[in-house]
């Protein structure tokens, strides 16, 4: 890249791998945190193309999640975050011990009865159909074997 410093051309290489590429800035891959002064750090802070990083910020309880698009235009989404002050006290449990969770045996064969209703009904229903489709293809067959009668006066 050349830089004309009083007329003459100033020529500063840039730094290359042996294939004749240029080297990348080495990646930071969140392994480590990236602390930032406040918004106007994060939003002072530059992020490379196509990358997103997460800087947290040491005066607030944020965090800042700053990404550029492929032509390096930056966007940055805010995020607090709260501190528990007793973690043990979480979620509830999905399989909790609470008797309205439990269902008897009782319940279960009154169930199971239900369904057993529902399949006989459905078998009668289909089975309908089926003795209807039979009666259609005899009457249609029975309508075959009859020859038609003219009328001739």
């Amino acid at each position: 890249m050349a830089y004309y410093n009083y007329g003459y051309p100033q020529y500063y290489p840039q730094a290359q791998t042996q294939a004749g590429t240029p080297m990348s800035l080495p990646n930071n891959n969140g392994s480590s945190i990236i602390w930032v002064q406040g918004e106007a750090g994060a939003k002072s802070y530059m992020v490379a193309p196509n990358t997103t990083v997460a800087l947290w910020d040491s005066e607030t309880q944020a965090i800042y999640l700053k990404s550029a698009d492929a032509s390096g235009m930056p966007s940055m989404r805010v995020l607090d975050y709260t501190i528990r002050q007793n973690s043990s006290q979480g979620l509830p449990n999905a399989f909790s011990d609470g008797a309205a969770d439990k269902v008897s045996r009782k319940d279960l064969e009154a169930l199971q009865g239900q369904i057993d209703v529902l399949k006989q009904k459905l078998e009668g229903i289909t089975n309908g159909k089926s003795a209807l489709r039979a009666n259609a293809a005899a009457t249609s067959e029975l309508h075959s074997t009859i020859p038609e009668v003219s009328a001739e006066f």
